[in-house]
């Protein structure tokens, strides 16, 4: 068996560390609220007074689906029509995942993207950057997949193949949570139920997906739609170092950090996020 801590990236949808580009100073908040920074080296793209209403689309991260955002439907905006996509469920390649969002859901979007789910909206962004009203991107990465994380993701790929899912999985699942929410038994069983429900063909595929993404910081400094960045302060699977670069590169950006708290940021620490989301919504209503 490998090493818990680095299997434990390769199941979930991120690893690796990022290092940070130096662009941009951003101000970390305090302890027990989600602290904000927000700043532009260039005006983000005004919103119209007459622009229709754009639609809200939630993205989950690998092996999730809906129950990744079950906190935050209930209290998002109805306005927005949000909804949760399943493109990551249906398609090979990240670049496929994007495209059929942007195929399935018409109309200015605001892509709201967890994990992988951010690296599908940033890519849905390079793809028709008019379309995209803003970008929420939580617990990401803009990175390719780094060599180390490859070869860490095809050992994790061997075993599922092998029918080895519960085995890697159950073990790993509270890697990607901070030590206190790992502590919450039934909080870590519900990730858990997420993942193992996915199934091995689902976590083999969207592994490979995730192994072969596209470097999205070549495109991130022409966005010129409001970016939401939120990023819990001890996650390992996205460090905090992968927001930071993201904010470095995008003109405009709002920058939310989480306190004692992993990468599962809609399940750990809800109220903040839920809290973060609407006052970033807001500038639409």
């Amino acid at each position: 068996m490998r090493d818990a801590g680095a299997l434990g990236g390769s199941i979930c949808c991120m690893a690796a560390t990022c290092s940070g580009s130096g662009g941009k100073r951003l101000s970390i908040g305090a302890s027990k609220t989600p602290g904000r920074s927000a700043y532009a080296a260039v005006p983000a793209r005004p919103i119209t007074q007459n622009a229709p209403m754009p639609h809200l689309v939630l993205l989950p991260g690998l092996a999730c689906d809906e129950r990744l955002w079950e906190a935050q439907l209930p209290v998002l905006p109805p306005a927005f029509e949000p909804r949760v996509s399943d493109a990551h469920t249906r398609h090979d390649t990240i670049e496929a995942m994007a495209a059929a969002v942007l195929r399935e859901h018409p109309g200015p979007l605001v892509l709201c993207g967890a994990s992988m789910g951010g690296m599908i909206a940033m890519e849905a962004a390079r793809q028709a950057p008019d379309r995209i009203a803003g970008l929420a991107l939580l617990g990401t990465n803009p990175r390719p997949e780094a060599p180390e994380m490859y070869e860490l993701r095809e050992g994790a790929i061997e075993l599922f193949e092998q029918g080895d899912l519960r085995e890697v999985i159950e073990p790993n699942v509270v890697f990607a949570f901070h030590p206190a929410q790992a502590a919450d038994e039934a909080l870590v069983q519900r990730y858990l139920d997420i993942v193992l429900d996915a199934g091995a063909q689902q976590l083999i595929r969207q592994n490979r997906a995730v192994m072969r993404r596209p470097d999205a910081r070549a495109h991130l400094p022409s966005l010129r739609a409001p970016v939401l960045l939120v990023c819990g302060d001890t996650d390992r699977l996205a460090p905090p170092d992968c927001t930071r670069e993201i904010a470095a590169l995008v003109p405009h950006a709002e920058v939310v950090w989480l306190a004692q708290c992993g990468h599962m940021l809609t399940m750990e620490k809800p109220a903040f996020v839920n809290a973060a989301l609407l006052s970033w919504l807001g500038q639409w209503s």
